[in-house]
């Protein structure tokens, strides 16, 4: 049977917060949650909070949320939570054993595959991304989307891209910019479509949800009408904070993860207090503001730690993380992207994230390059072989075939290479050849190796299709949608 994902599975990991780092954060947390509050800026939130204990000003729309509430309420969330996928062998389980890589999601610039020009993305890049995604097993899931459609009306945006990733992918999707109570609720209805029904969707959620906060410690109301309607459904919801040091979050990484942290833990917490058991996530990208452009740096030495750190912190909680990795601010697959996305790969899988999102965008998450994205799986599977240490046994030790062989001898043609030379690292697109053939082949090298793969991958690539009367009816939501923008 074809390999349809190839996560990380993790055995070595590391720590960059010591058991005493974390017993003060975590103080500090619950101290913020507590005494500073976060503002939820819709009343059906706060009547949640306040029926669960929480104290809620409502003319400033804030909460504070007691310790005991905050700690009761995780414990409800379920451990290990299913990400389904419609191809069953696309599963992912966040239990804390396996790494799942995803591409980056919303973008707006495409690097056209054959043209090599930078152009506005569409639906059909939607489409392509997701057939493209569908393809590689190192890439687990769909997150996003890798780009946003822009040439389909704005209002219904998120329900056209829905279409068009359900229709090109059997893995799990993770949506990003899906909002709002009547959006949500029509984005469900297509979900529950491809699954075969509420109860099925329920069971085996094909689809799950990112919601964001608006940092420092706030939200905007359309979030968290998503994030309710979507747990309602039985649809996972994760909070993904992006907290910029210096900007949205105190300039010391200690300080970042308080903010970064109480914000999604307050977001976890209200969906255990509206709808207990039902399935909640971590997620974050936690940055440091360029100090020359007041932006977002897209890769900072800082960003490494600070997602190994937010994973531990996660895990502490007993939720599970996904972590924004890769995002190079780079312009191109070049050695200033390579070193952001292995060192930040590295990060997040040292440190045990379930999930992380993703590859493919350059420019501080803003354009997709096909040929990128190959190039940053190809660095997933480099850290991958790290991150499954070495194995130790009888087999693997090989004492026999030492003997065997002695002083002077040669493994070349035994039994136990034969056995084992496939668990080498091979490269996909990296450039081995000697620099005599390089040099012939007019200096050709990783970049252009990714080029041509993607290419043959998009020319060639088929998904597994939606029946008939499964694309009509998300045809029909859409045009549905048209008729009655929200």
């Amino acid at each position: 049977m074809t390999q349809r994902i190839d996560p990380i599975r993790l055995r070595v990991r590391r720590r960059v917060l010591s058991d005493a780092d974390i017993e003060r954060i975590d103080v500090a947390i619950m101290e913020v949650l507590s005494d500073v509050g976060v503002r939820f800026p819709l009343g059906r939130a706060l009547d949640a909070l306040e029926r669960g204990g929480c104290r809620v000003d409502r003319v400033a729309q804030t909460a504070r949320l007691p310790e005991a509430v905050v700690r009761a309420a995780l414990r409800a969330a379920p451990e290990a939570p299913l990400l389904a996928a419609r191809d069953p062998r696309c599963d992912l389980v966040l239990d804390g054993r396996s790494c799942y890589l995803s591409n980056d999601g919303c973008g707006v610039w495409v690097i056209d595959p054959d043209s090599g020009e930078r152009r506005p993305s569409t639906k059909d890049d939607v489409a392509d991304s997701a057939r493209f995604v569908d393809a590689l097993p190192r890439v687990s899931f769909y997150w996003g989307p890798v780009v946003t459609a822009e040439d389909v009306p704005r209002a219904t945006r998120p329900l056209h891209e829905l279409e068009a990733v359900f229709s090109n992918t059997s893995k799990h999707f993770q949506a990003v910019d899906v909002v709002g109570e009547q959006m949500t609720r029509r984005a469900v209805e297509m979900a529950r479509a491809v699954a075969g029904g509420a109860e099925e969707l329920r069971r085996r959620p094909i689809m799950s949800l990112i919601a964001c906060p608006i940092d420092p410690l706030g939200n905007e109301a359309v979030s968290l009408e998503a994030a309710l309607v979507a747990a309602e459904a039985g649809v996972p919801v994760g909070f993904l904070s992006l907290t910029l040091g210096g900007a949205s979050a105190p300039a010391t990484m200690a300080g970042n993860l308080v903010v970064n942290l109480a914000a999604v833990i307050a977001g976890a917490v209200l969906v255990q207090l509206a709808y207990p058991g039902a399935p909640v996530f971590l997620a974050g990208a936690p940055s440091v503001m360029d100090l020359k452009t007041g932006g977002y740096t897209g890769g900072s030495p800082e960003d490494y730690v600070l997602a190994a750190a937010a994973t531990q912190m996660a895990h502490h909680y007993g939720l599970a993380m996904n972590m924004g990795t890769m995002a190079s601010g780079a312009k191109e697959p070049g050695w200033q992207a390579a070193i952001d996305d292995a060192l930040s790969t590295l990060a997040s899988v040292s440190a045990g994230a379930e999930m992380m999102s993703g590859c493919g965008l350059l420019d501080g998450s803003r354009t997709l390059s096909y040929a990128h994205l190959l190039m940053e799986a190809e660095v997933y599977g480099m850290v991958q072989k790290v991150a499954g240490g070495i194995e130790v046994n009888d087999e693997t030790l090989a004492l026999d075939v030492i003997r065997k062989v002695g002083p002077n001898g040669t493994y070349l043609g035994e039994k136990h290479t034969r056995a084992h030379m496939w668990e080498i690292w091979r490269p996909g697109v990296w450039d081995r050849t000697p620099y005599d053939a390089w040099l012939r082949d007019g200096r050709r090298g990783a970049l252009q190796n990714a080029e041509e793969r993607a290419r043959e991958i998009l020319r060639t690539h088929a998904p597994e299709p939606l029946a008939a009367d499964v694309r009509a009816e998300l045809r029909r939501l859409v045009e549905t949608a048209e008729a009655e923008p929200v």
